[in-house]
């Protein structure tokens, strides 16, 4: 099977029974004591029976519970061992900006990976064009972060605080980036950006508050809201973003603003 732990369950997540769905959404927020419970003790965490945790492998296309623990082991152990290698500098990069920027904001950031905090803003600088999705009151965040974006790079977009134009997604091509703000309550316009990206061929990037929540369970890579409670929580990860954009791609970033500067100063924008 070529397919990672959790490529396997979004992949069919929605085939998947109300049951099944919850041992899914444990064993990919805890995949470590996935890789090391029995069968019942997963089920008396996740708030189903044992029965219920065998027949998730079944319904997964595996040929029983030790099989999906294997792939599980596999996928865990992989991921702890890239986090321990600082072997490549970008992603030691986006970790040090990442660490940077936590500490005031630890408790909104502990969800972010470091490793898919790298690859987002790897699509970000490479992208022919970014668009923004932000709908109703994650608009505010989104506008924040297209703003921001905007000083970095170019041919940066975003969507209306209630909808979106076909026009302007159809422009979407395979070296697109698209991010998606989706939080409870779930639009269901999120959604639709997420899938006609994705059609495209775009790279799409959801900020959300689960992975498997509707948007999650498509994107390319997910990062992380530590609360949905708080407007800050997605700011101070917008945050994030916007710094190791600036760190990783320096001398882009120096330019634009550069040329920004002069703009601002020839129309008397800023008072000092």
């Amino acid at each position: 099977m070529n397919q990672s732990f959790q490529e396997l369950i979004k992949h069919k997540f929605p085939d998947l029974s109300r049951g099944q769905k919850k041992v899914a959404e444990f064993l990919v927020n805890f995949m470590e004591k996935g890789s090391l419970y029995t069968a019942g003790q997963i089920g008396k965490e996740a708030g189903v029976s044992e029965t219920t945790v065998i027949r998730l492998a079944y319904a997964l296309g595996l040929n029983g519970f030790s099989d999906l623990q294997e792939l599980m082991r596999k996928e865990w152990l992989s991921s702890a061992e890239s986090k321990e290698s600082a072997s490549k500098p970008a992603a030691a990069s986006a970790a040090a900006s990442a660490a940077e920027e936590k500490k005031p904001f630890s408790e909104w950031l502990s969800p972010v990976d470091e490793k898919e905090l790298s690859q987002a803003v790897d699509a970000l600088i490479k992208s022919d064009q970014v668009y923004i999705a932000g709908f109703r009151e994650s608009h505010t965040a989104a506008y924040w972060l297209y703003y921001k974006m905007n000083q970095l790079r170019n041919h940066i977009l975003l969507s209306f605080p209630t909808g979106f134009l076909l026009e302007t997604l159809c422009n979407l091509t395979s070296e697109s980036a698209v991010v998606v703000f989706s939080l409870p309550r779930y639009t269901k316009e999120a959604l639709e950006v997420a899938q006609q990206a994705k059609k495209q061929g775009a790279k799409v990037i959801a900020i959300t508050d689960r992975r498997l929540s509707p948007v999650g369970q498509i994107a390319d890579i997910t990062l992380l809201a530590g609360t949905t409670e708080h407007i800050l929580s997605l700011l101070a990860l917008s945050q994030v973003v916007i710094s190791s954009m600036q760190k990783r791609d320096e001398k882009t970033a120096g330019k634009r603003q550069e040329h920004l500067e002069k703009l601002y100063a020839e129309q008397g924008i800023f008072l000092e």
